[in-house]
């Protein structure tokens, strides 16, 4: 008999799976539990909604990213190098992360419509702590770094971050970390 940590985690590899390569909306939870090999009653005594189950699912995401972002930003050996380790941070984590196309935090936004003003949404509290944390690391990143503009230094990188991830969508460039590297060296030079 499988421990309930063993089916939990069972339940979050189907979902994520079913979730970043079919898509959310068409993965019902029904597809998920199969995958599993667990009853929809089982999911639901887990996770009580696929809402709930799509947060764990991003939750566990974003604790994976930050921990190769941490390791990429931690082998860096200066402060411009600990800037542009973002892009060494999605090449270790797509390596690590299975077969999804693309940004499952990008996947997840493009699928839900944004809640009302006031509303709770706790998927909608992880895509907005994700974005936080890009944006607010890259700005202390620039800062550390010596940029004149880090908040603007801070916000091309995002673009170009951004960038990589459609372009892992699209297939095109076909290795967008070359180009993604080559223009953010730039962006630096120009800003030192």
């Amino acid at each position: 008999m499988a421990s309930p940590q063993d089916t939990q985690t069972r339940l979050l590899d189907s979902a994520e799976k079913l979730f970043f390569q079919n898509g959310i909306a068409v993965s019902g939870v029904d597809s998920v539990a199969a995958d599993a090999c667990v009853s929809v009653v089982t999911l639901y005594k887990h996770f009580k909604s696929k809402d709930n189950l799509l947060r764990e699912v991003l939750a566990r995401r974003l604790s994976d990213w930050t921990g190769h972002w941490d390791a990429a930003i931690a082998a860096a050996p200066s402060p411009a190098d600990r800037l542009l380790a973002v892009f060494d941070a999605v090449e270790t984590f797509r390596a690590a992360s299975g077969p999804t196309q693309w940004c499952c935090f990008l996947a997840t936004a493009s699928e839900r419509p944004i809640p009302a003003v006031g509303a709770s949404d706790p998927v909608q509290a992880l895509l907005e702590t994700d974005s936080r944390l890009v944006s607010e690391r890259l700005g202390e990143l620039a800062r550390a770094a010596g940029c004149r503009q880090p908040a603007a230094t801070a916000s091309a990188l995002l673009l170009i971050y951004n960038g990589v991830l459609a372009s892992l969508l699209r297939g095109l460039p076909a290795d967008p970390l070359v180009s993604a590297r080559a223009a953010a060296r730039a962006l630096l030079r120009a800003e030192a």
